[in-house]
């Protein structure tokens, strides 16, 4: 009886340090818990009753090919920003293979609407001023859920404004034609994000946090074995 009870309290005891463990970790990696999660409820809130109806819709009378098409723009207009990312992280053949990408579809792509690079062997080389941030070696910084773009951390929210700064659809001069690609952008990236959203399970904020910071230091390192992601 009293062996039982021993181990019943080593077992206790051991589960509540591990708890704690765990608790510390997150605290660490996410000392912003309680502003992130008001922002991620604000979010959420705007998804459910605007954008997600409204990319509903646009699926709906949108053809597939449509779809494609209108991701296949966006995802070339990327590659400006893939270009300049890639050189300034002193990756030069990707920087060139994200220049050819650019060339190819915007003029035998037309404008980028059909992805005819991909299909030569020219493979995307998606960076972001964040991640160059991370390979010059800049801390992340905690995480940060930042209102209308959600999942960030501070390191990478800074990284939003140079590329902001190249992105093209902010050299359109007319104000209606800048607005609606913005708006048809926003729509296509959660109509990207429908396919992949049913995966998520527990916990929606920690599930989105654990996996954006995964992803982001798996990205940085390019998928380099024995990373750390609390390092980045």
């Amino acid at each position: 009886m009293k062996t039982s009870y021993a181990r019943w309290m080593v077992a206790m005891v051991c589960s509540m340090t591990l708890s704690s463990a765990v608790i510390a970790e997150e605290q660490a990696s996410d000392p912003w818990q309680g502003f992130n999660r008001a922002m991620f409820s604000f979010n959420e809130g705007l998804d459910t009753y605007a954008l997600k109806p409204i990319t509903k819709g646009y699926q709906v009378v949108m053809p597939d090919l449509g779809e494609r098409g209108v991701n296949n723009f966006f995802s070339n207009l990327g590659d400006v920003s893939n270009t300049f990312n890639n050189l300034l992280q002193g990756k030069v053949d990707d920087a060139l293979m994200s220049l050819a990408r650019l060339g190819f579809n915007t003029t035998f792509g037309l404008a980028g609407l059909i992805d005819v690079a991909t299909p030569m062997g020219i493979e995307k080389k998606s960076e972001d001023f964040g991640q160059t941030l991370g390979t010059w070696g800049v801390a992340s910084g905690p995480y940060l859920v930042l209102p209308f773009f959600g999942p960030s951390t501070v390191r990478d929210g800074l990284g939003r404004i140079p590329d902001a700064m190249i992105d093209p659809v902010m050299q359109v001069d007319d104000a209606g034609a800048r607005n609606a690609l913005y708006t048809l952008r926003v729509i296509d990236t959660r109509s990207q994000l429908m396919k992949v959203e049913k995966l998520i399970s527990g916990d929606k904020y920690t599930f989105i946090r654990d996996a954006y910071l995964q992803k982001r230091a798996y990205d940085i390192t390019d998928g380099a074995e024995n990373y750390d992601s609390s390092n980045f």
